[in-house]
């Protein structure tokens, strides 16, 4: 058992401490400030890890269960984290449709994030996100929740945003969907990076073509996710 909860609860930190990992051994981690979260729907609480740990190191035993105010129901903190405690109470507390929320500092979605222009539509990775991209400008720690409001605010209806300076917001109704776009958005910003900086280098695909796209790719399976998903835990120990 890894808690004494009902097995909706155990598959859910099974799979969360996979998504830590499987992040980890793509390279996407930044030592042990970002993190991620997933909650069983309905419930006013999430799973986390205890701030301090790599993301290879996540285990489901060892997962925190924290209110939307921050409260640690269950399990035993390194050091209390209030920042990812906002950010993902913040998410969750305004977007019922939302069961995970994944937060990183990859170098090619701050550098993206930086850009005035934002995500372009450069790449097929891009197209994912055509016109359904979100951003939030930089304001320092997230430390209250009038802050962690904001970044709800300007999430709005998306699942996915750039946080100006700061790094890349997604989320989804299953880990399986959070992680298919984390996965993307970070190929999308990495294409672009590798791009010409010369705008006038740059083919753009256009509007039309953009948005046909954009809703094939996100139409083309059922159970957004899920297939890569279990592909890379194939590749766990």
């Amino acid at each position: 058992m890894i808690r004494d909860k009902d097995k909706t609860h155990q598959a859910l930190c099974v799979k969360l401490a996979q998504a830590y990992r499987i992040l980890g051994k793509l390279g996407m981690d930044d030592l042990t400030y970002t993190h991620l979260s997933a909650r069983v729907p309905g419930e006013d609480a999430f799973y986390i890890h205890p701030f301090g740990l790599l993301f290879e190191e996540v285990r489901p035993e060892l997962l925190l269960y924290v209110n939307f105010d921050g409260e640690i129901l269950e399990g035993v903190e390194k050091q209390y984290n209030l920042t990812g405690y906002m950010i993902h109470g913040g998410v969750y507390r305004a977007r019922t449709d939302l069961n995970a929320v994944f937060h990183l500092h990859t170098t090619a979605s701050i550098a993206v994030s930086a850009n005035k222009a934002g995500l372009l539509p450069l790449s097929q990775f891009a197209l994912h996100f055509y016109n359904r991209v979100a951003y939030h400008d930089y304001g320092s720690l997230v430390l209250n929740h009038e802050q962690g409001d904001k970044l709800s605010a300007d999430l709005g209806a998306h699942k996915v945003m750039l946080l100006r300076n700061h790094g890349l917001l997604t989320c989804g109704r299953t880990i399986e969907e959070a992680f298919f776009y984390t996965h993307h958005l970070e190929q999308a910003c990495r294409v672009q990076c590798a791009a010409s900086p010369n705008p006038e280098d740059l083919i753009l695909i256009d509007p039309e073509t953009s948005e046909k796209s954009c809703k094939d790719l996100l139409g083309f399976e059922k159970n957004l996710g899920a297939r890569d998903f279990e592909a890379m835990v194939r590749t766990l120990d």
